[in-house]
């Protein structure tokens, strides 16, 4: 059974950073590409960035300079850094395993709320 299990999150105020991990099993992580999405209350998901198996990141233009996508294939754990918190970063953060093909699957996600 695949799991992703993400954590990190939290109330902090803005300017502060955080440290998302989003943990995986059931599947062998050193061949998953894997991205990070979030979703502000009212409105859809978004894509942040993706991760390839190599570590190789990329990022939406929205959120490119102000949070970093890593990865370390030996504890199966990417992470989503968050630097410089503003209220608009307010959301759910999801992890999402990104296959070409079969099944992808999503994390319960971890809220970060961001106050001024």
């Amino acid at each position: 059974q695949v799991q992703l299990v993400e954590s990190g999150g939290g109330a902090v105020q803005a300017g502060e950073s955080l440290r998302l991990s989003c943990t995986v099993s059931g599947i062998d992580f050193r061949q998953l590409p894997m991205g990070w999405y979030r979703q502000a209350p009212g409105k859809d998901r978004v894509f942040l960035g993706k991760i390839n198996n190599l570590g190789v990141a990329t990022y939406s233009d929205a959120i490119k300079g102000h949070f970093t996508i890593s990865r370390d294939n030996t504890q199966s754990t990417t992470w989503l850094e968050t630097f410089n918190l503003v209220p608009e970063d307010t959301a759910r953060y999801y992890c999402k395993t990104e296959m070409r093909i079969g099944q992808n699957h999503w994390g319960q996600g971890t809220q970060v709320t961001v106050s001024s």
